[in-house]
């Protein structure tokens, strides 16, 4: 796992030296300061930074121990200094030596760079000297996937993306403050334990910023939202900037030109490509080695290679047969003079064809008896079909990865690193580390284009709000004609399809975000909801019309909701209702959840990241690069609702970089396979999961219980119809907690380093719900 770390400690003292700082405790419980998540903090409103050691005096811990360059001093596992100095800055992990920029535009002005940035050094100054002067949105507006840290003077800026795929975190330490690109770190920095309440939140509701805010799985790290940074002035003063225009309710903004917006969205795939593809190309150890083992008998030198470990040389993508990954492989194929390998390097003696992986699930011939797999069977072949028609192109060199049962999710369970944060891609990891092992290593992933380019189900009564109802009919019209496809009764209900969405989409028009937040928060605590743990669960199933209109809400319960205990569920209910007390808003109910539902996909992605990590290989996802998503916010929302929206668009991006033959079929929906994959891994490994939630760690939390866990493996193994991702959301969590609470060590090192790594008290069943809500106004 590759982060950075650093700290604004505390102002230094007539002396020269830093020295312990008197702070006042104006902390919540959670560890952040003010009324809200994103709201500012005084130099005197630090707290004790955690469960940790604390002077009662006042004195900071660890503040006699702050770095000066001396043998022993605290700093993180294997990192190598980007600066030192009161505020000083590491990078931790396989960095390559591109993927880290620093340039300074006079003494004491720097900015770091940490990641793939199209900008060159004169456009890092430039952007050096606008954030001296405030304009920190310079730092964002490059192509690529980075983390940009200035340092001016004793001002510190540290920009999160747009999309969440690079976060950054905050916690008080030392009288100023510790940031870093991940959680564990600044957790182990502070001793800080488990959040309960935060993890019922995520299992609760995981697409509800409400219940969300900024915080973590550990208590006194904080997140920055996307699209803000994090802005640190002499190590006392913290506060949260957004650097994004936000559009206002009452005034419109302008209509965009449909052509303008799809022609910004290709020039920004184009550039977000051509950054990865015009970087130092990189290979292992392994290619170089001149120890080839030689002819094997059923061995090729790609299957040799992959035998002795690491990803292939060059530049590859993934070729799923989907629009996305199919957009990606295509433009960075077809861009003159860059080669997607390199040239007579270990197995890729091709030079400048691309590596294009395709992954064939062999168990999908066997699902045909399940009525509700039959679909996936379906996509799947006809994916695999385009996948086949897209890889002639003679600039692509097409490998087939298949798998059997061992690549279903839930396959592995005991083995797998620790990652930052939990989430659902820790079930499929082993099913994702075998395709990509067979990639490149710098491959392109479709990830986000869903919920970057498509529009959300909620954007519908945005359209409502504008008062444009005639492109409700497209949308409407292409569900109405699904539902009747689908054969049987749903045939007969096609004709009230209109009728349901319409009205679904006026009632969330004309519902107030505090009141539909309060009536979801009033669900959680209704017994009804709990008492229906095993009802039917259609949504992404059987009916998109059913997922479309449960999407109709200002805030929705997450699948794994149903199975949490009621106390849980209450506390996430008081978490709901402070929020919408405390912090009302005035954003149209579409934006809101489709900014929601990506940062939820970006979030999961970096946790995907991490659990396949192969060293030697990057995973480049450019739909979550800041340029690409402000590009597709352009988009007009009646250009977005419209049926196989993504598909059309890509389309036009490709053909505005020159590619206009595409296979029939290009833009279907290709979710089924993953709801098959997720059912059948169940089926599979029903017995690990009965006994890992034979006395799980999330039932000594009090968030489940694990008799109704058990029971929900079991009811969908033998193929009822329940929420498959509720019990992935789960079972990572579980593992998640399982491998934390199992480590050995901390991230940091040195004489000064703490005694306790975080969560060293494990599970707490009498402090597991601490209950923070936004302040009132008394």
């Amino acid at each position: 796992m590759r982060w950075l770390v650093g700290w604004s400690s505390a102002a230094a003292t007539s002396d020269g030296r830093r020295g312990p700082v008197r702070t006042t405790n104006g902390r919540d419980r959670h560890g952040s300061t003010g009324s809200g998540p994103y709201d500012s903090a005084g130099a005197d409103s630090y707290g004790p930074p955690g469960p940790g050691p604390y002077d009662p005096a006042g004195a900071a811990p660890h503040a006699a121990h702050v770095p000066d360059g001396e043998d022993g001093a605290l700093r993180p596992v294997g990192a190598q200094v980007l600066w030192g100095g009161p505020d000083p800055l590491w990078a931790v992990g396989d960095w390559r030596p591109d993927e880290i920029r620093v340039v300074e535009s006079e003494p004491g002005n720097r900015l770091a760079v940490l990641g793939c940035c199209g900008a060159d050094d004169d456009e890092l100054r430039l952007g050096l000297i606008a954030a001296r002067g405030g304009a920190f949105r310079h730092l964002t507006a490059w192509p690529g996937s980075y983390t940009a840290v200035a340092s001016v003077g004793r001002r510190i800026t540290v920009a999160a993306d747009l999309a969440g795929a690079r976060p950054v975190f905050h916690a008080p330490w030392a009288g100023g403050t510790a940031y870093a690109t991940a959680a564990l770190p600044l957790a182990d920095l502070i001793e800080a334990e488990l959040d309960f309440g935060e993890l019922a939140v995520r299992l609760a509701c995981p697409e509800a910023p409400e219940a969300l805010g900024d915080g973590t799985p550990f208590r006194g790290v904080r997140r920055v939202p996307p699209g803000h940074a994090l802005i640190v002035r002499d190590g006392g003063s913290r506060e949260i900037a957004g650097y994004e225009a936000s559009g206002s309710l009452v005034v419109g903004a302008p209509p965009v030109d449909p052509e303008t917006a799809v022609a910004g969205v290709r020039d920004a795939l184009v550039d977000a490509v051509r950054v990865r593809l015009t970087a130092p190309r990189h290979a292992a150890e392994h290619d170089t080695d001149v120890r080839d083992p030689g002819p094997v008998p059923g061995m090729g030198p790609a299957d040799r290679q992959r035998a002795r470990g690491g990803p292939a040389p060059g530049v590859g993508a993934d070729l799923s047969g989907g629009p996305a990954s199919g957009t990606l492989a295509l433009l960075a194929a077809g861009l003159p003079g860059t080669p997607g390998t390199v040239l007579g390097s270990g197995a890729a003696g091709a030079g400048e064809r691309l590596l294009a992986v395709t992954f064939n699930d062999l168990t999908l011939a066997n699902r045909t008896a399940d009525p509700h797999d039959t679909a996936g069977t379906d996509s799947h072949l006809a994916e695999l079909e385009r996948a086949h028609s897209i890889a002639e192109n003679p600039r692509l060199r097409h490998v087939v990865v298949t798998g059997g049962q061992e690549a279903l999710p839930y396959a592995d369970l005991t083995g797998g690193p620790l990652t930052d944060e939990p989430g659902p891609s820790l079930v499929t990891a082993e099913r994702h580390r075998g395709r990509l092992s067979a990639g490149s290593s710098d491959h392109f992933l479709g990830s986000g284009a869903r919920h970057v380019v498509d529009a959300h189900p909620a954007r519908l009564a945005d359209l409502l709000l504008d008062r444009r109802r005639r492109h409700l009919l497209r949308p409407v019209a292409a569900l109405a004609r699904a539902e009747g496809q689908s054969g049987g009764q749903a045939a007969g209900r096609s004709l009230l399809v209109p009728v349901t969405i319409y009205r679904a989409a006026r009632r969330l028009a004309r519902t107030s975000y505090r009141d539909g937040v309060t009536e979801a928060a009033a669900l959680l605590r209704d017994s009804t909801f709990t008492a229906a743990a095993f009802a039917p669960y259609p949504e992404g199933g059987e009916s998109a019309v059913d997922a479309s209109v449960a999407a109709l809400t200002w805030c929705r319960p997450g699948p794994a909701a149903r199975w949490l205990t009621g106390e849980a569920l209450a506390e996430v209910s008081l978490r709901l209702e402070g929020a919408a007390q405390a912090r009302p808003s005035v954003e149209r109910p579409g934006e809101r959840r489709a900014r929601a539902a990506l940062t939820r996909a970006a979030a999961d992605h970096r946790v995907l990241e991490q659990a396949v990590e192969i060293r030697g290989q990057r995973l480049h996802a450019p739909f979550f690069d800041n340029q690409v998503v402000r590009a597709a916010r352009e988009l007009p929302e009646a250009l977005r609702v419209r049926p196989e929206a993504r598909g059309s668009i890509l389309r036009a991006a490709l053909a505005g970089a020159g590619v206009h033959e595409l296979p029939p079929g290009w833009g279907a929906p290709t979710h089924a396979t993953h709801h098959a994959a997720l059912r059948a891994g169940v089926r599979l490994a029903a017995g690990q999961l009965l006994e890992l939630f034979r006395a799980p760690l999330l039932a000594e939390a009090g968030l489940v219980e694990a008799r109704v866990v058990r029971q929900a493996v079991q009811r969908v193994a033998r193929g009822e119809q329940l929420p498959v991702e509720g019990i992935a959301d789960l079972v990572s969590t579980e593992l998640w907690l399982g491998r934390l609470l199992a480590r050995r060590g901390t991230c940091w090192t040195g004489s000064a380093a703490p005694r306790h790594r975080a969560a060293a008290a494990g599970v707490h069943p009498d402090g597991r719900y601490e209950r923070i809500l936004p302040p009132t106004g008394a």
